[in-house]
């Protein structure tokens, strides 16, 4: 019988990195590319918005939308449980919901490496929904 998965002490294969990393690069690119011609404000990334603004709203009081995201915050271990709980909502509900991806940390500068974080789609739909 197999063990249970702990996330916290899981490893991480070198080709499961690389998978990841170019699906994550392809969205930030299609993402960006259609913020370049839309504004974030007119866009619906799911057909779920209004129920992720809601909830997001309701788990993420103090959320600033147009403060830098503290990291730190986000992935320290109480932020770990209150996003996990979250994303785990939309297991049945949204495709690739805990795919990993490149999030901004501000509304207001570009995809740049000193300018983004490793995030779940789930967080980035959130995030970017509520900006």
């Amino acid at each position: 019988m197999s063990k249970p998965f702990d996330p916290e002490t899981a490893e991480n294969l070198e080709d499961m990195e690389k998978q990841f990393a170019v699906k994550a690069v392809e969205h930030l690119m299609t993402y960006w590319a259609i913020l370049e011609k839309v504004r974030g404000s007119q866009l619906r990334l799911t057909k779920m918005d209004d129920d992720i603004y809601e909830h997001f709203k309701r788990e993420f009081p103090d959320f600033d939308p147009a403060a830098p995201i503290d990291e730190d915050s986000m992935k320290s271990k109480e932020g770990k449980e209150k996003w996990r709980k979250f994303i785990k909502e939309y297991e049945k509900k949204i495709s690739d919901y805990n795919f990993g991806t490149i999030l901004r940390v501000s509304p207001g500068v570009e995809y740049d490496q000193d300018t983004t974080i490793f995030a779940m789609r789930m967080q980035f739909y959130a995030i970017e929904i509520a900006r």
